[in-house]
């Protein structure tokens, strides 16, 4: 019985394992980045964090004992050799968060053209440019896992949010376009919609608006906010073997914000 029950054990370990592979995370050096990264770490993977703030990425480096390149995503002709750089110096990316993003936060007709396309291209363009390049080179290895970051504002209308809801509803499309595409080959397509996170930014422009405070917890079917970790190990089970069968999807982790009234 002891042989048969550590058997199940270390399978149950094996199949959320992400031991040895290479995890490559945007915007990984503050906020719910930094947690995915942790969370990745935490089940074995050897962790590449980016970002545009060498200091804080320094830090979160040696916190998490991960891999650090400075680059902003934006810059999309720099993108491959970012990707080319970290396969040579750390290893073959297996794992690809997409999670530096941008938000804005205006009336709709204060939102000019430059505003809506700096939006776009953070949040859409480089993501796609960005997996592209890994795309690549996974298919190249028949393998690979690539998770999207999206939002409660591709599921639903919120308002003073209109270039930042447009570039997270496309994520979805891409996620169900490249999952046909990528799949096939062995490479896993999907995305996570946070709902409201318990981080320092997301706190205060709640204290800051109680309206959309109290509206936002009344709906939400837990009744609390949620915790960065509970995104990274979201992050961790959709790139592990547990989710060989999951592609193609944009999973809410919201505490039942998306289905509260």
């Amino acid at each position: 019985m002891e042989n048969v029950t550590e058997k199940s054990e270390q399978r149950l370990i094996d199949a959320f394992s992400l031991s040895d592979q290479v995890a490559l995370v945007t915007g990984g050096g503050s906020g719910i980045g930094f947690d995915i990264a942790k969370c990745l770490r935490a089940a074995g993977a050897r962790v590449v964090i980016t970002g545009r703030r060498e200091t804080v990425l320094q830090e979160a480096a040696k916190e998490l004992d991960a891999h650090y390149y400075v680059n902003d995503i934006t810059e999309k002709h720099l993108l491959p050799d970012l990707v080319e750089r970290i396969e040579s110096e750390i290893g073959p990316i297996d794992i690809l968060v997409n999670n530096a993003g941008i938000n804005l936060k205006k009336p709709v007709w204060e939102v000019t053209d430059e505003d809506f396309e700096t939006i776009l291209q953070t949040n859409l363009n480089a993501v796609f440019a960005l997996t592209r390049e890994c795309g690549r080179r996974m298919k190249e290895r028949g393998r690979g896992s690539v998770i999207m970051i999206s939002s409660m504002a591709a599921l639903y209308g919120i308002d003073r949010v209109v270039a930042y809801s447009a570039s997270k509803s496309a994520i979805g499309g891409m996620v169900k376009a490249l999952a046909t595409e990528f799949s096939p080959l062995g490479i896993r397509i999907n995305a996570i919609a946070p709902g409201f996170i318990e981080t320092p930014m997301m706190l205060k422009a709640m204290n800051g608006d109680p309206s959309r405070r109290d509206k936002a917890i009344s709906r939400t079917p837990m009744a609390t906010w949620g915790k960065p970790d509970d995104i990274g190990w979201a992050t961790v089970y959709l790139c592990s073997p547990a989710a060989r069968f999951v592609t193609g999807i944009t999973l809410p982790v919201d505490g039942g914000n998306s289905i509260g009234f």
